[in-house]
């Protein structure tokens, strides 16, 4: 017993005097080690719109939410980078399309098909065409070809990279206009052989950040405009004139470009001299928030005119009528309509001291359709509010 009990504590002594067998052994036995296991790089998906604000609807109800991306800070009209803001959009819709009524994952029915892969995806809660492919090709084909006078509206978004986006009028015109993403701003405008005039956004954007592209024309002189800032001003532009339209973007697999909400409208005329002729003259130029009677900034133009022509005429006393398509609750169109036709009314007080006993206001809701409501372009014409003489 006396010796198991010594053998106990030598074996016990030994523990505490020895050292620890080396790292990565046990007793004198190596272990293999086991490899780090490498780290999986994130894979970052395409950056999706940022959180922008409301779409735009132009003048009166649109249930759906309507086209039109805008720049994060939201001001009043009349306000900010919006006292120069020039753009007024036509007044009869040429083509109007948000790809709603085309299936996901098909080539829009409306839209010719060029080169590349293009399909309808869902993203963000809308419909857009999107591209995969480098130098893709759509054509808006038009009935006739394209007025003297036309303004066009669409959503994009540009690939990173200065990757150049284009829209071309006629088949060798020397002019054309396009949009690229360059160093954190958003460029474009007029270029070609002819005159140019390239310009960019004041505000940084993210990289395929969803933005509003605009063009305005009249005969030769052009401008462009990317979300609130009026890229290239070219008086003497040479952009041709068919009936074609045709865009050229390019996306890739993992960063795809889209495009959506496309409107084409022929350009209208003064609203006095139309007003002076007619006794009334309809507007597409005011924008509303959607489903509301929010008055939105790119209305800027169009108000001013108003009340220039409001100022310059003060015998003039007119009656704001505000009219929607015949999409949504009819009871609910009305209403918005009466309260849009107010909005219009108030600013003009408010913003640009107009007498408001000069001024009175009427909603019609989709009782007194301009077109009929069975095309994407009658509904569109539908929306809008009317200045009539009193």
């Amino acid at each position: 017993m006396l010796q198991t009990s010594r053998l106990a504590l030598v074996l016990t002594l030994m523990m505490f005097v020895l050292p620890n067998p080396a790292a990565g052994q046990i007793g004198g036995i190596k272990v293999p080690k086991v490899p780090k296991v490498p780290k999986v790089p994130t894979v970052t998906a395409p950056t999706t719109q940022p959180a922008a604000a409301e779409p735009a609807a132009p003048a009166a109800d649109q249930p759906a939410d309507a086209p039109g991306a805008a720049p994060a800070k939201t001001e009043a009209p009349g306000s900010g980078v919006w006292v120069n803001y020039d753009f007024q959009p036509g007044e009869i819709p040429l083509y109007v399309d948000d790809f709603s009524r085309d299936r996901v994952g098909n080539f829009p029915k409306r839209l010719e098909f060029i080169s590349g892969n293009m399909e309808v995806a869902e993203w963000n809660g809308a419909r857009y065409l999107r591209s995969t492919t480098r130098g893709s090709q759509f054509a808006i084909v038009l009935l006739d070809t394209l007025t003297e006078r036309f303004t066009i509206e669409f959503d994009a978004t540009a690939s990173s990279g200065n990757v150049y986006s284009f829209i071309r009028f006629a088949p060798d015109a020397p002019s054309h206009v396009k949009y690229y993403f360059y160093n954190t701003k958003m460029g474009g405008g007029v270029d070609g052989t002819g005159p140019k005039a390239l310009g960019a956004t004041t505000a940084s954007v993210e990289p395929r950040a969803l933005f509003r592209f605009r063009i305005m024309a009249d005969g030769s002189y052009v401008k462009v405009y990317i979300n609130d800032t009026r890229v290239a001003n070219v008086p003497n532009a040479e952009l041709g004139r068919s009936n074609k339209i045709t865009f050229e973007y390019s996306g890739l697999e993992g960063e795809p470009a889209f495009i959506g909400n496309l409107s084409v409208l022929a350009g209208g005329r003064e609203l006095y001299d139309a007003l002076e002729e007619s006794g009334r003259v309809a507007t597409q130029g005011i924008y509303f928030d959607s489903g509301s009677d929010r008055i939105r900034p790119e209305s800027t133009p169009t108000l001013v005119e108003i009340a220039e022509m409001l100022k310059d005429h003060t015998d003039l006393d007119i009656l704001i009528e505000g009219h929607t398509d015949n999409v949504g609750n009819a009871a609910s169109n009305l209403a918005l309509s009466d309260r849009r036709a107010a909005a219009v009314r108030q600013i003009l007080i408010d913003t640009y001291k107009i007498d408001g006993n000069r001024l009175s206001t009427i909603g019609f809701g989709d009782t007194v359709p301009a077109v009929p409501n069975t095309t994407a372009e009658g509904r569109q014409q539908n929306r809008r509010v009317e200045l009539v003489k009193k």
